[in-house]
């Protein structure tokens, strides 16, 4: 599926001893992926060879700044199987995006007594920035709860879509759990009752094969940190027609037209929504790193990630009090998410980190999932192309000490 040993030697951290003789062993990519040389260096060189703004010049390091950023746009677009690079919003990350639909399209387009359904396995990028729109505009946020084995209760869902609803906003992979959602029913289900389909898609770009045509999604946002880009790198898309409509976000330099001291008039698509110097470098890195996971293949690395995360959960099944939040793995990304009976989550990667080993503790930004499963937190291992089955085992046997110290 993948030659992971080649891969490892791709990135420069995997080599790191986080302590003396302790190598790094990195289960959080779900949290933040590292990043290959690939990315580094076309950083790196842009830096050193193309530093110009994009766009505004017509001297020869500005076109080349514009053609690599507007480059990397492209190759994204089609990436994601996108009918038109003009769709995609660079952003800072997913969560900049739900903030541009509520802010803009929201704004424009809801009224009191509208609904907004979300499910109860949303993180918190898709939660609040629906609750501040609700407590503007009297706007009612409603949500589709999960089952006990972390797969949304689609029994409800008729129920809870109706004419009143004009948005569903859902993951496709929740963040903690790691459920892969049935994500064209679910936007087939908002449409058939007139609807809008918004997709956090930020844990599933990274990691199997997305296609936004298919999805039909009228919205999708997701983060270039998570798929080995930069940190401050993302993608809104949307279709054109709704982004067309859309007032713009932000004012500035960029997104304007024409401006006169009596006022203004937008530039077209995307750059409507692209106000002010971008990150230049951050959007070149993140069209590497499309470039990168392209060559290693999506279907290749979601065929790896499954393979690898059903021998961590497997493994992860024989730690005595220990219990697996979540679907099989079948059912899921490369997450696995789990409490230890007796053991808190933040002592459980703080021992594991003397380890060597990096894991995410808390609520993942997911404080209402926690609480539908009356628990304050959970310690979450995450996987990817670079995850081995040795480092599993260390995680494994890393666990099965600190239940020692903690003689449970």
């Amino acid at each position: 599926m993948l030659d992971v040993n080649k891969i490892r030697s791709d990135f420069p951290i995997l080599q790191k001893e986080v302590y003396p003789g302790v190598p790094l062993v990195y289960l959080d990519s779900a949290a933040s992926s590292q990043k290959p040389l690939p990315v580094i260096e076309a950083m790196n060189d842009y830096y050193r060879q193309t530093n110009a703004n994009v766009h505004r010049g017509i001297h020869a390091l500005s076109e080349e700044a514009t053609n690599a950023y507007e480059g990397a746009r492209e190759r994204i677009a089609r990436f994601i199987n996108a009918a038109d690079p003009a769709e995609l919003i660079y952003v800072r990350n997913a969560t900049e995006g739900f903030n541009l639909v509520a802010y803009s399209w929201g704004r424009a387009n809801l009224k009191a007594g509208d609904e907004i359904l979300i499910t109860a396995m949303e993180h918190h990028a898709n939660i609040v920035p629906w609750q501040i729109l609700a407590e503007e505009r009297g706007v009612v946020v409603r949500h589709l709860p999960f089952l006990p084995n972390g797969t949304l209760d689609l029994e409800k869902l008729p129920q809870l879509l109706t004419e009143k609803t004009k948005l569903f906003s859902f993951t496709a992979v929740s963040n903690v759990f790691g459920t892969v959602n049935p994500v064209k029913q679910l936007v087939d289900a908002a449409h058939s009752v007139g609807a809008l389909a918004m997709v956090d898609a930020a844990q599933a770009v990274p990691h199997l094969p997305v296609d936004v045509q298919a999805w039909d999604s009228d919205f999708m946002a997701f983060s270039g940190h998570k798929m080995c880009g930069p940190t401050g790198s993302g993608i809104l898309h949307g279709k054109r027609h709704l982004l067309e409509a859309m007032p713009p976000f932000m004012g500035g330099g960029d997104m304007i037209r024409r401006v006169t001291l009596e006022g203004s008039t937008w530039n077209e698509l995307p750059h409507k929504f692209e106000a002010g110097t971008p990150g230049i470098a951050e959007g070149i890195g993140l069209g590497t790193a499309v470039d990168y996971l392209t060559e290693l293949g999506m279907e290749n690395i979601h065929a790896y990630e499954q393979y690898i995360t059903n021998y961590a959960l497997e493994a992860l099944s024989e730690v005595d009090k220990l219990q697996i939040l979540g679907p099989s793995a079948a059912q899921r990304g490369g997450v696995a998410s789990f409490t230890i009976e007796g053991l808190h989550p933040h002592d459980i990667a703080e021992l594991l980190d003397k380890d060597g080993i990096a894991i995410r503790a808390g609520h993942h930004c997911a404080m209402p999932l926690h609480h539908e499963l009356g628990i304050n937190s959970s310690a979450r291992a995450s996987f990817y192309i670079h995850t081995t089955t040795e480092e599993v085992d260390k995680l494994v046997a890393s666990l099965n000490r600190a239940k020692k110290i903690f003689r449970l």
